[in-house]
C-alpha cells in the first residue's frame, strides 16, 4: 500500500496517445517505469532493491547482502564477496504501476553493466551514502546517466549511521554533480535517533513499524521540534520549482502554499527535463523510507511515453529515422546484454522500443544482415525466468535461441529496418597470460573465453604474436579474478594464469600519409591493389574512425569492406610493441584497381601494409592507462600519502579538508598501483581508504618507454 494515501494511481500520468497500445497489453504504457538503481560501491543499492521487492510483494523474505541471501546478488561470487558483479533485472508492482528494475554494480571493474543498463532505461535512482555523500563511482554513474539523458531521483541512504548528514549530502550533490538537488523529504531524527520521514510535498510524517519489518507505514503528526524546519524546507522546494516551472509560478503567485496536487506534477515535469533532482531519504538496511521512495519512482520518473522517440539510421541509406513508442510501430528493439545460462543456454536481454515482439517471431539483425528466430521469450527475476508470449513496446525481457546476436545489436522489422545507436564501452586497462592446465582443457578454455567475451564487451581475448600466449584483458584485477573464478566454477576449466600486466596502447603524434601497392601471384593467380592512406591523431578517448575519400571510382565500393577489415586488423596490433592503436582518424584518400586482377585479398593486405607504413611515419607513441583516485587519509598521515603518490608518478588534482581527514583527488598511472593497498595501509597504519577508476590513456614518459618495450 502506498505511503502517501491521498494519491490516485495515475494522478501524475499523462493520457496515452490514441492507438499506441495493443488490446492484449496487461499494463498501460503510462503505468510502466523502467528504472536502474545506481551508486558507488557499498552505498546500499542492492539492499534498497531488496526492500523494494519485499514491500511490493515480489519476495516474501528480506534478503541480506552481508549474509549472502540477497535475491539480486545471485552469483556465487557476489554472495561470497558481498558486492554486485552483474546487473540483475526484475519486475515488481506498486500503485498499479509495473516497475522494471535493473540493479547495477558499484565497483568500477564492472562499469560496463551500468553503461549498458542505462542505455535502455528510462529513469534511474541514484543512491548516496548519508555519511560519504558523492563518491568517485557516484560521479561516474552520474556521467553515464547524463550521457544517455536519463532522468533521475536521489535517495540518501544510511541516514541512521553515525556521522550521517542529510543536508550536507544534498549540498555535496549540488557541488560535485552540478545539479539542482532539492529535498522532497526530511529525516525525523539524526543518526541513531532516525525514526521516520517527513514528506514535504504533502506535509505528512511517517514512521515504519519495526514489528512488521517496516511494512506497516504509520502516519503521525509532524514532530513539534521539526515543524518549523519542515515549513522552511517546503518553502525552499516550492520556490526552487516555481523559479523554473512557469505553470507552477502562476499558482505560486496566487498562493505561496502550493497544494500537493499542483506541486507534484511540477516536480515531475522538472525531474523529467533534468532541471531538478528530487532527493528522498531513509535507511534501506533498517527498513525505513522505501515505500516513499517507491512513491517517488511512480510520481517523478518517466514512463516510456515521457521519453523522446528512439532514433537510428537506415542500414543502407544512412537516413536518420525515429520510432515512436507504440505497439503499432515497426519492431525496433535493442539487445543490451548477453548472458550464458547453464539451463537455457545463451540469453539475450532486450528492450523493445517500438512494435511487438512475439514468441517464435522472426527478426532482422542489420549488423549480420540475417534473420534471427527466438525459441523462448522470458520475463526475468534475477536468475529466475518466466515464459511469456509477447513483449510490448516499452518493456524489457530476454530471449533464447538467437544464433549471432551481440551486445548492442538492433533487432527490427526486415521490411522497415533501423540501426539504433550502439553502446560504447571503455578500453581494458589490465591483462594477464592464461593457459590450460592440460591438453584436455585446451579446447574447452578457448570456447569458454569466447563465451565470456560475448557476455562482457570489456573483456578481451587475444594472442601474443611473439610468444603465442593467450592474453586476457579487463577493467581491473578484480574483473580478471572473477573471470578466472567463473571459468573454474561455471565452466569447469582448469587454467593457470600469470601475473596481471598493464594493458598498454599505441597512438601517433602527427599526421602522415603512406602508399602501398600489392601486386603478387598467389596460388597461380595474380592479385593487385593500390591504396593511399592518411592517419591523423584524434583527441584522447575519442576512439578510431575510418573514412573513404577516394574519388572517381578509383576504388570500387565492393572493396571498401575488405579495406575496412584490413584497417581494423592493422589497428589491433601496433608498431612499437604489438599493442592496439587508439584515437586514430584513418582516411583512404586514393588508390587503384585492375578490373581483372584486383581481389578482396589484395585490398585487405594493401590496407594493412599502408596503415603500418603510415603509422611508422606518424611518430608512434606508447600510451598507458591513468587511474583517477580518491584517497581519504587522516591529517597526520597526509605527508606520507602525498610522498608515496609522488613516487608513483601521481599528479595531485585537488585536496579537500573534511573532519580531521584529507580527501585527495589524484591521477596515477596504473603501472605504479600494483600493491598500493598494502602500501597505503602501511604508511597510514590502516587508517586510510581509497577508490579508483580508469580515467584516460596518456603518453608514457620517453625514459620509460624502452624499458617497457624491452621486457
Amino acid at each position: 500500500m502506498s505511503a502517501v494515501a491521498d494519491q490516485s494511481p495515475d494522478s501524475t500520468a499523462m493520457p496515452a496517445p490514441a492507438r499506441r497500445e495493443a488490446d492484449g497489453r496487461l499494463h498501460a504504457l503510462t503505468s510502466i517505469r523502467n528504472i536502474g538503481i545506481m551508486a558507488h560501491i557499498d552505498a546500499g543499492k542492492t539492499t534498497t532493491t531488496e526492500r523494494m521487492l519485499y514491500y511490493t510483494g515480489k519476495v516474501y523474505k528480506l534478503g541480506s547482502v552481508d549474509e549472502g541471501t540477497a535475491v539480486m546478488d545471485w552469483m556465487v561470487q557476489e554472495q561470497e564477496r558481498g558486492i554486485t558483479i552483474t546487473s540483475a533485472a526484475t519486475t515488481c508492482f506498486w500503485r498499479d504501476h509495473q516497475i522494471n528494475i535493473i540493479d547495477t554494480p558499484g565497483h568500477v571493474d564492472f562499469t560496463v553493466e551500468v553503461e549498458r543498463s542505462l542505455r535502455v532505461l528510462d529513469g534511474a535512482v541514484g543512491v548516496f551514502c548519508g555519511v560519504a555523500g558523492v563518491q568517485p563511482q557516484s560521479e561516474t554513474v552520474w556521467r553515464q546517466a547524463r550521457k544517455y539523458r536519463v532522468p533521475c531521483i536521489a535517495f540518501v541512504n544510511k541516514v541512521d549511521r553515525m556521522g550521517a548528514r542529510f543536508h550536507w549530502v544534498i549540498d555535496n550533490i549540488r557541488q560535485k554533480l552540478g545539479v539542482p538537488a532539492v529535498a522532497i523529504q526530511l529525516p525525523i531524527g539524526q543518526e541513531a535517533e532516525f525514526s521516520g520521514v517527513i514528506d514535504l510535498v504533502t506535509m505528512k510524517a511517517f514512521t515504519f513499524a519495526e514489528a512488521s519489518k517496516g511494512a506497516d507505514v504509520v502516519e503521525i503528526p509532524i514532530p513539534a521540534g521539526l515543524a518549523a524546519d519542515a515549513e522552511r524546507y517546503r518553502a525552499a522546494l516550492v520556490e526552487a520549482a516555481a523559479e523554473i516551472d512557469e505553470e507552477l509560478l502562476h499558482v505560486y503567485m496566487d498562493n505561496p502554499d502550493v497544494p500537493a496536487e499542483q506541486l507534484r506534477p511540477a516536480i515531475r515535469r522538472l525531474a523529467l527535463a533534468g532541471r531538478l533532482l528530487p532527493v528522498a531519504c531513509g535507511s534501506a538496511l533498517h527498513n525505513k523510507g522505501i515505500q516513499l521512495l517507491l512513491d517517488a519512482v511512480v510520481d517523478y520518473l518517466p514512463s516510456p511515453l515521457d521519453v523522446p522517440a528512439v532514433t537510428g539510421r537506415h542500414p543502407k541509406t544512412e537516413e536518420m529515422l525515429s520510432r515512436e513508442t507504440s505497439d503499432f510501430a515497426p519492431l525496433s528493439a535493442l539487445a543490451f546484454k548477453i548472458a550464458t545460462d547453464p539451463f537455457v543456454g545463451k540469453l539475450a536481454y532486450v528492450r523493445v522500443y517500438a512494435g511487438v515482439l512475439k514468441k517464435g517471431a522472426a527478426m532482422y539483425n542489420p549488423r549480420t544482415r540475417k534473420r534471427e528466430k527466438m525459441m523462448r521469450l522470458l520475463r526475468v527475476h534475477a536468475n529466475q525466468r518466466e515464459d511469456i508470449e509477447v513483449l510490448h513496446a516499452g518493456e524489457i525481457g530476454a530471449m533464447t535461441g538467437l544464433k549471432d546476436v551481440t551486445t548492442g545489436d538492433t533487432l527490427c522489422a526486415e521490411q522497415q529496418p533501423i540501426v539504433l545507436e550502439r553502446i560504447s564501452f571503455p578500453e581494458p586497462v589490465i591483462s594477464m597470460a592464461i593457459e590450460p592446465k592440460s591438453q584436455a582443457d585446451k579446447e574447452k578454455m578457448f570456447a569458454t573465453l569466447q563465451t565470456l567475451s560475448e557476455e562482457d564487451p570489456t573483456f578481451k581475448v587475444s594472442t601474443n604474436a611473439e610468444t603465442a600466449q593467450t592474453i586476457i584483458s579487463g577493467m581491473g584485477e578484480l574483473h580478471l579474478e572473477i573471470i578466472k573464478d567463473r571459468m573454474l566454477r561455471e565452466f569447469k576449466v582448469q587454467a593457470n594464469a600469470g601475473r596481471p600486466m598493464v594493458a598498454y596502447r599505441e597512438s601517433i603524434r602527427v599526421a602522415a600519409t603512406a602508399e602501398h601497392t600489392f601486386d603478387r601471384e598467389l596460388a597461380g593467380n595474380r592479385h593487385f591493389a593500390q591504396i593511399v592512406l592518411e592517419v591523423t591523431p584524434r583527441e584522447r578517448g575519442t576512439g578510431n574512425i575510418t573514412r573513404f575519400a577516394a574519388k572517381n571510382g578509383k576504388i570500387p565500393s565492393e572493396f571498401e569492406g575488405p579495406i575496412r577489415e584490413g584497417i581494423d586488423s592493422g589497428l589491433i596490433t601496433g608498431i612499437l610493441g604489438n599493442y592496439s592503436l587508439i584515437d586514430l582518424d584513418v582516411c583512404v584518400k586514393d588508390g587503384g584497381f585492375h578490373p581483372e586482377y584486383s581481389t578482396e585479398v589484395a585490398f585487405r593486405s594493401a590496407a594493412i601494409m599502408a596503415l603500418r607504413d603510415a603509422v611508422r611515419a606518424a611518430q608512434p607513441v606508447l600510451l598507458e592507462p591513468i587511474m583517477r583516485m580518491e584517497i581519504i587519509a587522516p591529517d597526520e598521515h597526509l605527508g606520507d600519502v602525498l610522498g608515496d603518490l609522488n613516487g608513483r608518478r601521481g599528479k595531485i588534482k585537488e585536496m579537500i579538508a573534511q573532519d580531521g581527514s584529507q580527501i585527495i583527488h589524484a591521477e596515477v598511472p596504473l603501472a605504479e598501483l600494483f600493491g598500493y593497498a598494502t602500501s597505503l595501509r602501511s604508511v597510514t597504519r590502516g587508517r586510510a581508504s581509497y577508490s579508483m577508476e580508469p580515467c584516460l590513456f596518456d603518453m608514457v614518459p620517453e625514459n620509460l618507454t624502452n624499458s617497457i618495450l624491452n621486457r
